[in-house]
């Protein structure tokens, strides 16, 4: 099913009524819908869309058809449609690629320095690359992005460096939140990244108002809010859903529906048709999308980044993929799904093995050997920034008092010499040589 017949109007009827969004650009204002609205005799207008039956009969949600899954290449590649293929050029096909095996053989390093203790946590993105740069090669570079935790591709493509990252994980001296913040949870005023909070769907609401406030202030720009399927059973969702909609904010809601919210599968998370079946509920156009094909998650992101600034409404794009890897190093997977699921995903669908066969098949413009050269080259400059990171000074720990307020009151000052007087007179337990003074 294409893209122009699985974006959807929010209108459920029994039947679930469903208009179409027409791929080349016909505006969904200018869909015409089956709605009416009765104005009484004082000319105040009621809730649209009241369809009078006269037959007793609820909604059963399991025989409703389920939201199709929009794709444009299959598992080897192929792409299905000619269409609907975006017809990059080889140079932004090989940069594509490039940054998702990058950021592959990145989570390989990292995973295996936290599990040496380099590192005190991380999180790898196995499984989930195309979304990161399937979606983030949609957007304007001064789009605004509000991740979760996941989505070190979307920065990586925006420009972040691998100095950057690592520096962050090792809350060095050159990590901009001083230490402060748990690895992974990055953040970069200058490429329009907000920084990530831990909490669950802080994020959401936080998008939908930045997405209002875009609207009013700088016209033609867009709020992308990246979330997972777990993430969506917090009520900042739903709030976010509904002042986005209600707001009519430029907002995409981008949902990684990965089958697992860390060790629960989604089976035990709802019981409706996924995440997407509720953007007709908030009265936000939908779409799901195949998350491991990158350029169906592209074109799914350009339409809907077209809609949202074009006409000043939220979307909803629900991408499907898999969680390959651990939820962090925290977790241990092998404890609530077996060893066979993930080995099946990895070698069936894996969203770079499927564009790497897209490249070399369908593209001509990438080979076997190629991406032996590039694979070496990618992990000597990932070690090169591990190791020039790791030898680095930690921030001084009286920067813990810092950046709360512009001045550091007296309650503060009073508390930094305390905690300054105890460490130098109590050296022994406080090793600070890798730190810088105090």
């Amino acid at each position: 099913m294409y893209l122009n017949k699985v974006f959807r109007c929010a209108l459920h009827q029994r039947s679930r009524t469903l208009a179409s969004l027409n791929f080349q650009g016909k505006r969904a204002s200018q869909i015409r819908h089956s709605t009416t609205s009765t104005v009484d005799a004082d000319g105040v207008s009621f809730e649209p869309n009241r369809n009078f039956v006269t037959k007793l009969e609820f909604l059963e949600p399991k025989i409703e058809d389920a939201i199709p899954i929009y794709r444009v290449f299959d598992n080897a590649g192929k792409v299905i449609d000619p269409s609907q293929d975006p017809q990059f050029s080889d140079d932004t096909l090989i940069r594509m690629y490039h940054a998702m095996k990058t950021l592959n053989i990145m989570d390989q390093v990292m995973y295996d320095a936290q599990r040496q203790g380099r590192v005190s946590f991380y999180m790898t993105n196995y499984g989930e690359e195309g979304c990161h740069i399937g979606s983030a090669a949609a957007l304007d570079d001064q789009d605004l992005v509000f991740g979760q935790y996941r989505e070190a591709g979307v920065l990586m493509w925006r420009g972040f460096k691998l100095e950057e990252f690592m520096d962050q994980c090792y809350a060095n001296l050159n990590d901009p939140a001083a230490g402060k913040q748990m690895p992974v949870h990055y953040g970069s005023r200058k490429l329009n990244f907000v920084t990530i909070s831990s909490p669950l769907a802080t994020q959401m609401p936080q998008a939908s108002g930045a997405a209002y406030a875009l609207k009013r202030t700088h016209p033609g720009l867009c709020v992308i809010c990246y979330f997972g399927e777990g993430a969506a059973s917090e009520g900042d969702a739903h709030a976010a859903f509904n002042f986005a909609a209600t707001l009519n904010a430029p907002c995409l809601f981008f949902c990684r529906n990965n089958g697992y919210a860390i060790s629960t599968p989604v089976g035990d998370q709802y019981k409706g048709d996924g995440i997407a079946a509720r953007g007709a509920g908030y009265g936000m156009l939908t779409i799901r999308v195949d998350g491991n094909d990158t350029l169906a998650v592209y074109n799914a992101t350009s339409k809907a980044r077209q809609i949202a600034v074009a006409e000043n409404r939220p979307v909803l794009i629900e991408a499907m993929t898999y969680r390959v890897g651990h939820h962090s190093t925290s977790d241990d997977s092998s404890a609530y799904r077996s060893v066979d699921e993930v080995d099946y995903w990895s070698r069936t669908d894996d969203p770079i093995a499927r564009f790497f066969r897209y490249m070399v098949n369908e593209r001509k413009c990438w080979s076997e050997v190629q991406d032996k050269a590039f694979t070496k080259d990618s992990r000597k400059k990932i070690m090169t920034a591990f190791k020039n990171a790791e030898k680095r000074n930690k921030p001084s720990p009286s920067l813990m008092f810092t950046d709360v307020y512009k001045e550091i009151p007296p309650h503060l000052q009073q508390q930094q010499k305390e905690m300054i007087d105890h460490v130098r007179a109590h050296k022994d337990h406080y090793p600070l040589d890798r730190h810088e003074p105090i």
